[in-house]
C-alpha cells in the first residue's frame, strides 16, 4: 500500500508499477431530482480520483433502497443519472450490490489507474493544472448534510 487512511482514495502499487487506485462514496439524497442525485453521486465518487491525479477505469453502484416505500421507478432514475457520469467519464459499471433500507443511499466504489498520484499532504490548494481541491467534493457534502 503507497497511500492509505486519510487521503481521498487508496493506492496500491500493482507488479508492473502501475498505481491502482481505489475509493468508495455513497451517501442519503442531496437533492430532490433523483435522477441529479444519481449524477452528484457518481461525480462524487470520481472526484476522489481526479483528486488523487487518476484516471478512473472501473466502477461497482452501492444502493440501499426502502424498496416498500419508494418503488424502483424512483430507483431507476438514480442509477440512470449515474451511469450517465460513469459513462461521460469513461468508466465501465461491473455491476454492483443493492440492499432493502429504510434510509435510501446511494454511490460507487471506483478504481483507477495512475503513473504517480498526488496526496493531500503533498498536494497544494490549486493543485497539478489547478483541478486538485484538497479533501476533495465529499467534504462539502459532508458538511451540507451536517457530518
Amino acid at each position: 500500500m503507497l497511500v492509505g487512511l486519510g487521503d481521498d482514495a487508496g493506492v496500491a502499487v500493482l507488479p508492473d508499477g502501475t498505481l491502482l487506485v481505489e475509493s468508495v462514496d455513497f451517501f442519503t439524497p442531496v437533492v430532490d431530482d433523483p435522477y441529479q442525485w444519481g449524477r452528484i453521486a457518481a461525480a462524487n465518487a470520481l472526484s476522489d480520483l481526479y483528486a488523487m491525479g487518476a484516471t478512473p477505469f472501473v466502477a461497482l453502484q452501492l444502493v440501499a433502497w426502502p424498496r416498500e416505500e419508494l418503488g424502483f421507478d424512483l430507483l431507476e432514475q438514480v442509477v440512470r443519472g449515474g451511469a450517465d457520469v460513469m459513462a461521460e467519464a469513461g468508466c465501465t459499471l461491473l455491476g454492483g450490490h443493492s440492499i432493502d433500507d429504510r434510509e435510501p443511499k446511494y454511490g460507487f466504489a471506483v478504481t483507477g489507474t495512475a503513473r504517480r498520484v498526488v496526496t493531500k499532504q503533498g498536494a497544494s490548494p490549486r493543485g497539478p493544472a489547478g483541478t486538485h481541491q484538497t479533501g476533495g467534493h465529499g467534504d462539502r457534502v459532508d458538511r451540507h448534510q451536517g457530518g
